[in-house]
């Protein structure tokens, strides 16, 4: 696919620098000293400790691994990833659009969300899938509570295998969400276990999205005070912020529990919703994306982006961006699956956002030189905070000016050079008038 309106890539290190810092101190204060707002959902590991390597990096690895595919059933996706903040990358997917044999009109993606290791995030991104369909329960003349069933044995089935695993080779104490989704000809199955999250968008609605699985939830809460845990700081043991995951094994050792019955359950929940023609997209993502923007804020965005971008690969970036600029402190990764309904890109659409990147484009040049008059030196920071102050008529729901960070950029590139470039001429005019 081409890109209608691509954004620019323009890099501006000293922007980035200004930023970095600023979320420096809002790291620092916020894990090293400063008090940690409760349930806040960003370390899904283990409590901090001094004597311990901090999880984060000192700058964000901005490196994007991106992809894209399709298949003949009308089902295209994309995906895109980014390590972040995080001291290491720990998130896994899978994207098949058309599986094999009988169920070669069927589709599964996954997004797995790591913590305190990548091991069984990616031994569940490789191997999940076979342990669903090794159930038997899944087939081409489906019945929808036999599909579900085949589901929930294969998540319970590859712990206990990874269990074992853990035990002979001495695995690290990681642990994943899962999110995914299994599409029929018929139906869109959605799987969730722990709190990455999966939503529908239709007719320009969600629809649909799945409940995330947090120690605070009354029925999480009971089970894991039924296993002799507790819930502090809302996380399990004032550990763990999620009540149920794959992995986790230190969570898992009361032998005479069932796996459903352990502190952190393995058991994911599993939904049916009938497919529609006015179906137009899938989201799945980890909680690096649903930390920094809502369910609804996220769908209008998408669905505005694919009527000026008809590159989904840009479109996952460019959520990316949004999420790390609005504060995500988290690997972030997420897939966009998209129905023939989807929104395509309108000449309408793309008049609008040339008008919009216009004004914005007159609004930092009317900056740049308020600036100049003040004898002060323009800051891109500054001009992207005064920006957000004013009411700008036009952008992109659910992104805001921040999500037209790359169109500032540029205008604040073009408009400084163009000032420092009249300076010169400036000097050499006032010596001309002078003799």
């Amino acid at each position: 696919m081409r890109t209608a309106r691509r954004a620019s890539n323009v890099e501006v290190p000293s922007f980035l620098r200004q930023l970095v810092k600023e979320t420096e101190k809002m790291v620092t204060f916020f894990f090293k000293g400063g008090s940690r707002e409760a349930g806040s959902g960003e370390e899904d590991g283990f409590d901090d400790d001094d004597s311990l390597p901090s999880p984060y990096l000192d700058r964000p690895n901005l490196e994007k691994n991106v992809s894209e595919g399709g298949s003949d059933l009308g089902v295209n996706y994309a995906v895109a990833s980014m390590q972040g903040w995080r001291a290491q990358m720990e998130d896994a997917h899978t994207c098949m659009p058309q599986l094999k044999g009988n169920l070669e009109d069927w589709s599964y993606f996954a997004v797995f969300d790591g913590h305190a290791g990548i091991t069984v995030a990616q031994y569940c991104s490789r191997n999940l899938l076979d342990q669903v369909l090794a159930t038997g329960r899944i087939q081409a003349n489906e019945e929808p509570e036999e599909v579900k069933e085949g589901i929930r044995e294969g998540f319970l089935a590859i712990d206990r295998h990874m269990h074992k695993m853990a035990r002979q080779d001495n695995w690290d104490r990681s642990g994943s969400t899962a999110a995914a989704v299994m599409i029929s000809p018929r139906y869109v199955y959605f799987i969730n276990c722990g709190d990455s999250r999966t939503l529908l968008c239709r007719n320009g609605q969600v629809v649909f999205y799945t409940e995330d699985h947090k120690p605070f939830n009354p029925r999480e809460k009971e089970r894991i005070q039924n296993a002799g845990g507790s819930v502090t700081l809302q996380r399990i043991n004032g550990s763990l912020a999620v009540s149920r995951a794959l992995g986790d094994f230190d969570f898992k050792e009361v032998d005479w529990r069932p796996q459903t019955e352990q502190l952190v359950s393995p058991e994911p929940e599993v939904y049916e919703m009938e497919r529609t023609p006015e179906d137009e997209f899938l989201i799945l993502a980890c909680d690096g994306v649903w930390d920094a923007i809502g369910n609804e804020e996220l769908c209008a965005f998408v669905r505005s982006r694919m009527q000026v971008c008809d590159d989904l690969r840009e479109i996952c970036t460019q959520v990316i961006d949004l999420c790390l600029y609005k504060g995500s402190l988290d690997n972030i990764s997420i897939i966009i699956v998209c129905f023939p309904g989807a929104p395509q890109v309108s000449q309408e659409a793309l008049q609008k956002e040339a008008e919009l990147e216009q004004q914005i484009d007159s609004k930092v040049e009317e900056i740049v030189q308020m600036m100049r008059s003040k004898e002060e030196d323009p800051d891109l920071l500054y001009v992207i905070k005064f920006l957000a102050a004013e009411e700008i008529a036009g952008l992109p729901p659910g992104g805001g000016i921040t999500s037209k960070r790359d169109c500032i950029i540029s205008a604040y590139q073009k408009h400084v050079m163009a000032h420092r470039t009249q300076e010169p001429m400036d000097i050499e005019g006032s010596e001309e008038d002078s003799n």
